[in-house]
């Protein structure tokens, strides 16, 4: 990453020489000289770091690490938060021992820290106490702090950070605009032969294959930072010393798994490490013709996932299956609502769940540690879209089938604000909200034509539609996309990680691709027979999966305008529409309008709709492209949307059925 940046300097000023651009070549390398970035060099930006601690600088320490945050960790998925803070807690603990150990006969700056911060750290247990330190003769005498004064601990926690830093570099997005406007001839060639090989090897290297944008494991496994394991060095993996420190964070946690849904998720837990503690008894005979005794590594390795038939998780038969993924530990109801469904969405924290009927009735509430109902909106026009704010992420925007779209606080409980859209297209079909929280697109379409569901997809002329961008903070249109070859409804919508790129699906049957920073569309092509009802991007956004009228799930290279890189028919029951029948000939049938797939936290498994309950898919290069591995069920009446919210290892899957309930079902992830 640093290495890629000082070329792309050093390019910036040749072309800037070789055009005679002094003053703005002496401008580029002043601003360089401050780059607080350092270039993306992680030893640089380690120096800058250990000079504010060496110079007591604690209000330069503070305001360097606030950049980084804001510029660099904040666009982490939420499961990496607890590494950032750990981190942070773990820097503060070195610029303390620092002044300690520096000026051990004065103690100003010590209590100068506690004295700033106080405010800040009195409420987190982590710092309990450290509040003491300053008082204490000899600190590094007393067995709760001497580790930390040890440079074992320095040292482990300075190539923690540098190995974080190096691991959230190489993942970053550079440049991705570069994809789709400087392709050449060789390029175009040498993607194909690179997509070949993945495709020959996939099975062969899919252990040791890095997935982008994603960090690695042990980044991951690094929550215990800021305790006293830290001094620890990497290579012991099981030592007596942590074995009490993770005693010690079991008794931290113990209010949290006071809760029933956290025992029982521990009693899960308890159950699989029995189970794999136990001698294999049930092991093909292969391994005992060797007449060798298999090594613990092995044994855990080639053990049978039998707790996905004990937990409830694995598929209803006597055969154990060793590629199970998931282990369902419980399904929870929540039934406040009293009509069928439209959308279900969690927050971008994981916190909230915002879930919509066609009552209008719209729901907002928590699933942890218990489901609790925080507010409920009731609507006197029909609603026809939901979507979370991403900053901050407690607002809610809703479209309704009059024209306007409502920008509710759930925290405040009331609107702040109304817009109205466009009375000649009054339906708010999709909403989305940037990354950046800055701004939103908003689809509006003219009235359908035709109260049958079957008609109004086939007509010769597809219902009139707009896309527009409105700005969050004015609450006013920003501009209105160009929608070729005509205007069309546009059905979904979603954004890329960045905001820089969005993907829509049309009732045209097109998919189109907009450029956010030039707000123009960068490609289109016809995707399905009949109408798009959900679109996504893949977790690499490499490509998008699009769900349409056609009950295909098709995978597009969006680098290659067109091109399919997998595809697979659906049930009905899992693209809609959707019908449930009931007694004298009732029939109810409903137009999918929320999200009908969502994918993990690794982007390896896909959520998807059905007549009984959630079904979850592992995407494959091969043929089938989706590989069927665990029915989460639950439901009496079809599925009709569906998200993911997902931790390190346990994440809920929300599916939500046209007789109002939605169930919450937690899994456990399997780690190879």
């Amino acid at each position: 990453m640093g290495s890629a940046v000082e070329r792309t300097d050093e390019h910036v000023r040749e072309y800037l020489i070789y055009r005679g651009f002094t003053s703005t070549l002496k401008q580029l390398d002043s601003e360089i000289k401050v780059d607080k970035e350092k270039g993306f060099r992680v030893d640089k930006i380690i120096e800058q770091l250990q000079q504010f601690i060496q110079n007591f600088d604690l209000f330069g320490l503070k305001e360097y690490w606030l950049y980084l945050d804001r510029r660099l960790f904040c666009r982490l998925e939420d499961v990496y938060r607890s590494t950032v803070n750990k981190l942070r807690t773990s820097l503060y603990r070195y610029y303390i021992i620092n002044t300690i150990q520096v000026t051990s006969r004065n103690l100003e700056k010590t209590q100068e820290f506690f004295q700033k911060q106080a405010l800040e750290l009195q409420g987190q247990a982590e710092w309990r106490d450290w509040f003491i330190l300053p008082f204490m003769p000899a600190p590094e005498q007393n067995p709760a702090f001497s580790p930390y004064f040890s440079r074992q601990w320095a040292d482990t926690f300075l190539v923690s950070l540098h190995n974080f830093l190096s691991v959230l570099f190489q993942c970053m997005h550079i440049l991705m605009y570069e994809k789709f406007y400087s392709l050449t001839e060789e390029n175009e060639q040498l993607r194909q032969m690179l997509f070949a090989l993945q495709t020959e090897s996939r099975d062969q290297r899919d252990g040791d294959e890095m997935v982008h944008h994603k960090l690695p494991a042990y980044v991951q496994n690094m929550d215990r930072l800021g305790d006293t394991e830290l001094w620890l060095p990497f290579s012991a993996s099981h030592t007596p010393s942590s074995d009490s420190a993770s005693s010690q964070s079991t008794q931290q946690s113990a209010n949290q798994l006071a809760h029933p849904r956290h025992k029982k998720i521990q009693d899960h837990e308890k159950e699989r490490k029995e189970l794999f503690s136990k001698p294999l008894q049930q092991t093909p005979e292969k391994k005992g013709e060797t007449g060798e005794a298999d090594s613990p590594a092995e044994t855990f390795s080639d053990l049978p996932d039998s707790c996905s038939k004990t937990c409830g998780g694995g598929t209803e038969g006597g055969g154990l299956s060793p590629e199970q993924p998931f282990i369902k530990l419980s399904q929870e109801e929540y039934g406040e609502h009293h009509s069928s469904i439209m959308h279900c969405r969690v927050d971008c924290s994981g916190r909230r769940v915002a879930s919509l009927d066609v009552d209008g009735v719209i729901k907002v509430w928590s699933f942890n540690p218990i489901i609790q109902t925080k507010a409920t909106i009731m609507s006197k026009s029909p609603l026809l879209s939901l979507e979370w704010a991403t900053k901050p992420d407690r607002l809610l925007l809703l479209g309704s089938g009059v024209g306007t779209v409502r920008l509710y606080d759930t925290e405040a409980k009331k609107n702040l604000y109304e817009m109205n859209i466009d009375e000649t297209h009054p339906r708010i079909l999709s909403l989305a909200c940037s990354p950046s929280g800055s701004s939103f697109v908003c689809s509006a379409a003219a009235l359908s034509r035709s109260g049958s569901v079957e008609s109004v997809s086939r007509l010769p002329i597809p219902i009139s539609g707009q896309l527009l961008l409105w700005d969050t903070k004015t609450v006013k249109q920003q501009l209105q996309f160009s929608l070729e070859p005509e205007p069309v409804a546009i059905n979904c919508t979603a954004f890329n990680h960045n905001g820089n790129l969005l993907v829509t699906g049309a009732a045209d049957g097109v998919i189109r691709l907009f450029d956010m920073q030039r707000y123009e569309s960068a490609m289109s092509w016809r995707a399905h027979d009949g109408e798009v009802y959900s679109v996504e991007f893949s977790y690499d956004e490499n490509t998008v999966f699009s769900i349409g009228e056609d009950g295909k799930v098709i995978q597009w290279n969006i680098h290659r305008c067109g091109v399919k890189q997998s595809e697979q028919a659906l049930a009905q029951d899992a693209t809609g529409p959707f019908v449930l029948s009931g007694y004298s000939g009732y029939k109810q049938v409903q137009v999918p309008r929320g999200r009908l797939f969502a994918f993990d936290s690794e982007g390896q498994h896909v959520l998807t709709c059905s007549s009984s309950g959630g079904l979850i898919y592992r995407l494959t290069n091969g043929v089938p492209a989706l590989e069927s591995v665990l029915s989460l069920g639950g439901h009496k009446a079809p599925v009709v949307t569906v998200d993911w919210c997902s931790a390190v290892d346990c994440g809920t899957c929300l599916t939500a059925s046209m007789d109002g309930k939605i169930k919450l079902s937690t899994l456990l992830a399997q780690k190879p």
